[in-house]
Protein backbone atom coordinates (compact mmCIF):
# COMPACT_ATOMS: atom_id res chain seq x y z
CA UNK A 1 0.00 0.00 0.00
CA UNK A 2 1.60 3.24 -1.10
CA UNK A 3 0.77 6.62 -2.05
CA UNK A 4 3.62 7.99 -3.86
CA UNK A 5 2.77 11.02 -6.04
CA UNK A 6 -0.24 10.90 -3.94
CA UNK A 7 -2.08 14.52 -2.63
CA UNK A 8 -3.79 14.29 0.90
CA UNK A 9 -5.71 16.66 3.04
CA UNK A 10 -6.51 15.20 6.86
CA UNK A 11 -8.65 17.21 8.35
CA UNK A 12 -8.62 17.49 12.61
CA UNK A 13 -5.28 16.26 12.39
CA UNK A 14 -3.54 17.71 15.44
CA UNK A 15 -4.10 14.92 17.08
CA UNK A 16 -5.48 11.37 17.71
CA UNK A 17 -6.54 9.63 14.57
CA UNK A 18 -6.41 12.71 12.41
CA UNK A 19 -2.72 12.83 13.40
CA UNK A 20 -2.08 9.09 12.55
CA UNK A 21 -3.75 9.38 9.65
CA UNK A 22 -1.04 12.31 8.53
CA UNK A 23 1.55 10.30 9.54
CA UNK A 24 0.80 6.97 8.09
CA UNK A 25 -0.21 8.77 4.95
CA UNK A 26 2.73 10.42 4.53
CA UNK A 27 5.26 7.62 5.83
CA UNK A 28 3.33 5.66 2.58
CA UNK A 29 4.49 8.08 -0.23
CA UNK A 30 1.94 11.12 0.01
CA UNK A 31 2.25 14.73 0.44
CA UNK A 32 -0.38 15.64 3.50
CA UNK A 33 -1.98 19.16 4.07
CA UNK A 34 -2.89 19.09 7.73
CA UNK A 35 -5.79 21.19 8.69
CA UNK A 36 -7.06 21.60 12.44
CA UNK A 37 -7.91 24.37 15.16
CA UNK A 38 -5.42 23.60 17.55
CA UNK A 39 -2.20 25.77 15.68
CA UNK A 40 0.38 25.16 17.96
CA UNK A 41 0.05 21.62 17.23
CA UNK A 42 -0.83 20.88 14.29
CA UNK A 43 2.14 23.01 12.92
CA UNK A 44 4.28 20.93 15.23
CA UNK A 45 2.94 17.37 13.73
CA UNK A 46 3.49 18.96 10.09
CA UNK A 47 6.93 19.66 10.91
CA UNK A 48 7.79 16.03 12.89
CA UNK A 49 6.66 14.87 9.42
CA UNK A 50 8.93 16.96 7.39
CA UNK A 51 12.02 15.69 9.80
CA UNK A 52 10.99 12.00 9.63
CA UNK A 53 11.85 12.90 5.62
CA UNK A 54 8.19 13.45 4.77
CA UNK A 55 6.25 16.31 2.62
CA UNK A 56 3.70 18.37 5.00
CA UNK A 57 2.20 21.39 5.59
CA UNK A 58 -0.51 22.53 8.13
CA UNK A 59 -2.89 25.28 7.53
CA UNK A 60 -5.63 26.47 10.41
CA UNK A 61 -8.90 25.02 9.30
CA UNK A 62 -12.21 25.47 10.70
CA UNK A 63 -14.28 22.25 8.99
CA UNK A 64 -17.81 24.39 9.29
CA UNK A 65 -16.90 26.65 7.32
CA UNK A 66 -16.73 27.35 3.19
CA UNK A 67 -14.06 29.95 3.13
CA UNK A 68 -11.72 27.96 5.12
CA UNK A 69 -12.63 24.40 2.96
CA UNK A 70 -11.57 26.26 0.04
CA UNK A 71 -8.23 27.79 1.20
CA UNK A 72 -7.13 24.73 2.16
CA UNK A 73 -7.96 22.56 -0.90
CA UNK A 74 -6.25 25.09 -2.69
CA UNK A 75 -3.44 25.69 -0.77
CA UNK A 76 -2.84 21.52 -1.83
CA UNK A 77 -3.29 21.63 -4.79
CA UNK A 78 -0.85 24.84 -5.13
CA UNK A 79 1.65 23.43 -2.87
CA UNK A 80 1.74 20.33 -3.36
CA UNK A 81 0.45 19.74 -6.97
CA UNK A 82 -2.82 18.27 -6.90
CA UNK A 83 -5.10 16.27 -4.55
CA UNK A 84 -6.41 12.76 -4.43
CA UNK A 85 -7.37 11.82 -1.18
CA UNK A 86 -9.56 13.58 1.19
CA UNK A 87 -9.31 12.57 4.76
CA UNK A 88 -13.25 13.91 6.29
CA UNK A 89 -11.54 13.07 10.42
CA UNK A 90 -12.95 16.39 12.24
CA UNK A 91 -15.45 16.45 14.44
CA UNK A 92 -16.45 16.81 17.92
CA UNK A 93 -18.13 14.77 20.71
CA UNK A 94 -20.64 15.69 22.48
CA UNK A 95 -21.66 13.60 25.66
CA UNK A 96 -25.62 14.22 26.68
CA UNK A 97 -28.95 12.70 27.55
CA UNK A 98 -31.68 13.92 25.45
CA UNK A 99 -33.59 15.45 27.77
CA UNK A 100 -31.19 17.71 28.63
CA UNK A 101 -29.60 18.99 25.25
CA UNK A 102 -29.57 22.31 24.32
CA UNK A 103 -30.18 23.89 20.65
CA UNK A 104 -26.82 25.53 20.97
CA UNK A 105 -25.11 21.89 21.80
CA UNK A 106 -26.83 20.41 19.03
CA UNK A 107 -26.25 23.20 16.49
CA UNK A 108 -22.27 23.31 17.27
CA UNK A 109 -22.27 19.78 16.74
CA UNK A 110 -23.92 19.27 13.48
CA UNK A 111 -21.84 22.52 11.75
CA UNK A 112 -18.47 20.27 12.10
CA UNK A 113 -19.61 16.56 11.79
CA UNK A 114 -22.23 17.51 9.40
CA UNK A 115 -21.77 20.48 7.58
CA UNK A 116 -18.33 20.75 7.76
CA UNK A 117 -18.61 16.56 5.91
CA UNK A 118 -20.87 18.42 3.51
CA UNK A 119 -18.84 21.20 2.74
CA UNK A 120 -15.62 18.79 2.37
CA UNK A 121 -17.40 17.06 -0.31
CA UNK A 122 -18.88 19.75 -2.65
CA UNK A 123 -15.60 22.08 -2.56
CA UNK A 124 -13.28 18.66 -3.06
CA UNK A 125 -15.12 16.89 -5.80
CA UNK A 126 -15.13 20.32 -7.97
CA UNK A 127 -11.47 20.01 -7.78
CA UNK A 128 -10.83 16.50 -7.92
CA UNK A 129 -13.03 15.39 -11.02
CA UNK A 130 -12.48 15.73 -14.72
CA UNK A 131 -11.75 19.50 -15.68
CA UNK A 132 -11.00 20.39 -12.22
CA UNK A 133 -7.90 22.05 -10.95
CA UNK A 134 -6.77 18.85 -9.56
CA UNK A 135 -8.80 16.68 -11.89
CA UNK A 136 -7.72 12.96 -11.17
CA UNK A 137 -10.02 11.75 -9.28
CA UNK A 138 -8.94 9.72 -6.20
CA UNK A 139 -10.85 8.87 -2.67
CA UNK A 140 -12.58 10.70 0.06
CA UNK A 141 -12.54 8.64 3.44
CA UNK A 142 -15.42 9.67 6.08
CA UNK A 143 -14.57 9.19 9.79
CA UNK A 144 -17.96 7.99 11.20
CA UNK A 145 -18.13 5.42 14.24
CA UNK A 146 -20.19 2.59 15.36
CA UNK A 147 -22.28 5.30 17.44
CA UNK A 148 -23.61 6.30 13.66
CA UNK A 149 -24.60 2.34 13.58
CA UNK A 150 -26.37 1.52 16.89
CA UNK A 151 -27.61 3.53 19.83
CA UNK A 152 -25.81 4.27 22.69
CA UNK A 153 -26.66 5.81 25.49
CA UNK A 154 -25.47 9.31 26.13
CA UNK A 155 -24.58 9.58 22.35
CA UNK A 156 -27.72 10.89 20.79
CA UNK A 157 -26.37 13.86 19.17
CA UNK A 158 -23.59 12.41 18.44
CA UNK A 159 -24.58 9.34 16.85
CA UNK A 160 -27.66 11.47 14.73
CA UNK A 161 -24.48 12.69 13.62
CA UNK A 162 -22.67 10.02 12.43
CA UNK A 163 -25.24 8.53 10.74
CA UNK A 164 -25.88 11.22 8.67
CA UNK A 165 -21.87 10.98 7.60
CA UNK A 166 -22.55 7.06 7.10
CA UNK A 167 -25.09 7.65 4.46
CA UNK A 168 -24.17 10.83 3.07
CA UNK A 169 -20.73 8.32 1.81
CA UNK A 170 -23.02 6.25 -0.08
CA UNK A 171 -25.19 8.72 -1.32
CA UNK A 172 -21.72 10.72 -2.67
CA UNK A 173 -20.18 7.13 -3.64
CA UNK A 174 -23.01 6.66 -6.01
CA UNK A 175 -23.68 10.21 -7.10
CA UNK A 176 -19.69 10.82 -8.21
CA UNK A 177 -19.76 7.36 -9.89
CA UNK A 178 -22.54 7.60 -11.71
CA UNK A 179 -21.30 11.12 -13.11
CA UNK A 180 -18.15 9.47 -13.92
CA UNK A 181 -16.22 11.55 -11.74
CA UNK A 182 -13.80 8.38 -10.44
CA UNK A 183 -14.20 9.46 -6.93
CA UNK A 184 -14.34 6.70 -4.25
CA UNK A 185 -16.25 7.85 -1.19
CA UNK A 186 -15.94 5.39 2.24
CA UNK A 187 -16.94 5.73 5.63
CA UNK A 188 -15.06 4.15 8.69
CA UNK A 189 -16.49 3.22 11.88
CA UNK A 190 -14.14 3.09 15.06
CA UNK A 191 -15.35 1.48 18.15
CA UNK A 192 -13.59 3.14 21.49
CA UNK A 193 -10.24 4.32 20.41
CA UNK A 194 -7.22 5.31 22.78
CA UNK A 195 -7.38 9.09 22.04
CA UNK A 196 -7.92 11.76 24.02
CA UNK A 197 -11.35 11.66 22.77
CA UNK A 198 -11.58 8.23 23.94
CA UNK A 199 -10.70 8.81 27.65
CA UNK A 200 -12.92 11.68 28.04
CA UNK A 201 -15.42 9.72 26.76
CA UNK A 202 -15.41 6.77 29.26
CA UNK A 203 -15.63 9.89 32.01
CA UNK A 204 -18.48 12.10 30.68
CA UNK A 205 -20.29 8.17 30.71
CA UNK A 206 -19.28 7.83 34.78
CA UNK A 207 -20.69 11.60 34.61
CA UNK A 208 -23.83 10.33 33.50
CA UNK A 209 -24.46 7.78 35.93
CA UNK A 210 -23.80 4.88 33.31
CA UNK A 211 -20.97 3.46 34.57
CA UNK A 212 -19.48 4.10 38.86
CA UNK A 213 -15.76 4.95 37.49
CA UNK A 214 -13.62 5.28 34.56
CA UNK A 215 -11.97 1.50 34.72
CA UNK A 216 -15.60 -0.45 35.08
CA UNK A 217 -16.70 2.26 32.07
CA UNK A 218 -13.44 0.77 29.65
CA UNK A 219 -13.62 -2.43 31.01
CA UNK A 220 -17.32 -3.13 29.91
CA UNK A 221 -16.78 -1.23 26.74
CA UNK A 222 -13.89 -3.62 25.82
CA UNK A 223 -15.89 -6.44 26.81
CA UNK A 224 -18.35 -5.44 24.42
CA UNK A 225 -16.09 -6.24 21.67
CA UNK A 226 -15.90 -10.03 20.68
CA UNK A 227 -12.25 -10.13 20.40
CA UNK A 228 -11.67 -8.01 23.69
CA UNK A 229 -9.87 -5.52 22.08
CA UNK A 230 -10.14 -1.50 21.44
CA UNK A 231 -8.40 0.31 18.48
CA UNK A 232 -4.96 2.27 18.68
CA UNK A 233 -4.81 5.51 16.70
CA UNK A 234 -2.90 3.25 13.99
CA UNK A 235 -5.58 0.70 12.79
CA UNK A 236 -7.71 3.45 12.03
CA UNK A 237 -5.00 5.40 10.19
CA UNK A 238 -4.29 1.49 8.27
CA UNK A 239 -7.98 1.45 7.36
CA UNK A 240 -7.81 4.86 6.36
CA UNK A 241 -4.41 3.76 4.11
CA UNK A 242 -6.12 0.84 2.71
CA UNK A 243 -9.16 3.31 1.28
CA UNK A 244 -6.77 6.04 -0.14
CA UNK A 245 -4.13 3.17 -2.03
CA UNK A 246 -5.39 1.53 -5.16
CA UNK A 247 -5.75 -1.80 -3.08
CA UNK A 248 -9.40 -0.48 -2.65
CA UNK A 249 -9.91 0.46 -6.39
CA UNK A 250 -13.60 -1.03 -6.33
CA UNK A 251 -14.28 -0.44 -3.11
CA UNK A 252 -16.38 2.73 -3.03
CA UNK A 253 -19.90 3.22 -0.63
CA UNK A 254 -18.74 0.77 1.56
CA UNK A 255 -18.14 0.98 5.62
CA UNK A 256 -15.47 -0.27 6.62
CA UNK A 257 -16.15 -1.60 10.54
CA UNK A 258 -12.88 -1.33 13.33
CA UNK A 259 -14.80 -2.69 16.34
CA UNK A 260 -13.35 -5.64 17.09
CA UNK A 261 -16.91 -6.91 16.15
CA UNK A 262 -18.50 -5.24 18.66
CA UNK A 263 -21.58 -4.11 16.30
CA UNK A 264 -22.32 -8.02 14.87
CA UNK A 265 -22.45 -9.53 17.82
Amino acid sequence: MNLNNRVAVVTGAAGGIGEEVARTFARAGAAVMLGDVRHDRGEAVASDIRSDGGRARYVAHDASREDAWERILDAAIADFGGLDVLVNNAGIEQTCLIENVTLADIEALMAVNVTGVLLGHKHAVRRMKPGGAAGRGGSIVNLSSVAGLIGTPGLGVYSASKGAVRLLSKAAAVEFGRLGYGIRVNSIHPGLVETEMGEKLLGDFVSLGLFKDRDEAYAQMKAASPLGVTSLPQDIANAALYLASDLSRTVSGAELVCDGAMTVS
